[in-house]
């Protein structure tokens, strides 16, 4: 499995597991009735046809997290065979299988059987048994058709201030950018517990780039959230925001499809600004429209008693700040973006048009490069090979590289440069050789 796999698995397995290792003190029941909805529930594993997982899968990860200080590595699955795994279903089977069920559900399991066999869909030299057939439709949940019941729905508040923060994005206003006006776009972070807002900012864009630096601006503002309750959207399903938020312990959240009723603070402060502060705002550019929201932010919208709450936003979060998370001091470093690249023969990788030099022990390996995309510290650049840092690329210098010389040994020696020629007159002076 390469590393990439390991490493969707990994963040995965630290989403379901989070609630236990996130530094909040769970009493022995409330363990137990998380643990018990986690193993009710109907999860998306990646690369697996399984949808549920067990009270000891479970705690292993809990305790695997533990026993490896935190890291997200210490979850990585190990190399294993396929041990266990059914031989008569394997992967174009399982989807023949589920589509053809899913077509015809009221069908016996022996007309699914016959019709697979008679469409060529069974691996050969495999068989179906009726029981494997049974068990592997029953984990999709395909067996019983359930009829449709009024959806249970709960009003909620997270406990604690940065317990949990919603996010979502909102269509703003048009601004002038060198001349020409385009449309902005807002994405802002919300605390369930208080209602205030971490951080918001006005972009040129909805990419994951600025979400990632909004996001930036409210952990260094406000501390870490333990959830992150976001949309379906593509900025919010980026494998780069996932490995940024399991890396600093945030446990990434998203609302179901078509479902927006979970992220109603959030939604509902969009509104409060459409109504309120953009109904003000008469143009301009995009850094005045930024350092106006600003402004009312912090001298209207935090000041002001909330109606659901009966408090103001600020004054309400700040009532416990002896929970709050710091930002690490290396923050930059968790929001850097992972790259798999080759070494070439000359030991150089190839990273967003620039030329960096790896260690000659790397020539010919596949490794991970972590940079940080907005290239602003383009030397910074570091390597991984087998989850073992090789410390921080050079960037390459022909010039450099003209004056390297090697004895029979390999020793690596920089002669000094000729003393350079001079232009006297229009023409070339050379000095002579007076020896």
């Amino acid at each position: 499995m390469d590393e990439e796999r390991k490493k969707q698995i990994a963040v995965f397995r630290f989403g379901v597991i989070s609630d236990f290792v996130n530094g909040a003190h769970l009493a022995r029941g409330e363990q137990e009735r998380l643990l018990r909805e986690k193993c009710e529930r109907r999860w998306q594993i990646p690369f697996s046809h399984k949808s549920r997982l067990s009270r000891t899968t479970i705690l292993r990860w809990v305790r695997m997290y533990q026993e490896g200080a935190g890291r997200l590595e210490s979850l990585y699955p190990d190399e294993r065979s396929d041990q266990g795994a059914s031989r008569a279903i394997d992967g174009e089977c399982a989807v023949a299988l589920i589509n053809l069920k899913k077509n015809r559900p009221k069908v016996t399991l022996e007309w699914l059987i016959e019709e697979m066999d008679r469409r060529l869909l069974v691996p050969p030299g495999a068989s179906l048994a009726r029981t494997t057939v049974w068990r592997f439709l029953n984990r999709q949940g395909l067996l019983h058709s359930q009829a449709a019941q009024p959806e249970d729905r709960r009003k909620f508040e997270a406990e604690l201030p940065n317990d949990i923060w919603q996010s979502d994005s909102m269509h703003g206003p048009a601004v002038e950018v060198q001349g020409k006006n385009r449309k902005s776009y807002l994405f802002a972070f919300l605390d369930d517990h208080s209602r205030l807002v971490p951080h918001g900012e006005f972009y040129l864009s909805e990419s994951i780039g600025s979400y990632l630096d909004c996001l930036k601006q409210a952990v260094l503002k406000r501390g870490l959230p333990r959830k992150l309750y976001v949309d379906n959207g593509a900025a919010f399903r980026s494998q780069h925001l996932e490995h940024t938020t399991a890396s600093l312990g945030i446990a990434l959240v998203h609302s179901r499809p078509y479902k927006p009723q979970g992220r109603g603070k959030v939604e509902r402060f969009f509104r409060t600004v459409r109504e309120q502060f953009l109904s003000g705002f008469r143009g301009g550019s995009l850094d005045e429209l930024n350092l106006v929201f600003e402004l009312w932010l912090q001298e209207s919208y935090h000041p002001r008693k909330h109606t659901s709450t009966a408090q103001s936003p600020f004054e309400r979060f700040s009532a416990q700040m002896q929970c709050m998370r710091a930002a690490p001091q290396n923050l930059l470093d968790h929001f850097r973006k992972a790259a798999r690249r080759r070494v070439a023969k000359d030991r150089t990788i190839s990273l967003n048009g620039k030329l960096y030099e790896a260690p000659v022990a790397l020539i010919g390996k596949q490794v991970v490069v972590l940079y940080h995309p907005d290239g602003s510290q383009q030397n910074e650049v570091e390597v991984f090979f087998s989850q073992t840092s090789y410390g921080t690329l050079i960037p390459v210098d022909l010039h450099i590289n003209c004056r390297v010389k090697r004895d029979k040994y390999l020793n690596v020696q920089i002669e000094p440069p000729d003393d350079p020629p001079k232009y006297q007159g229009g023409r070339l002076w050379v000095r002579e050789d007076k020896s």
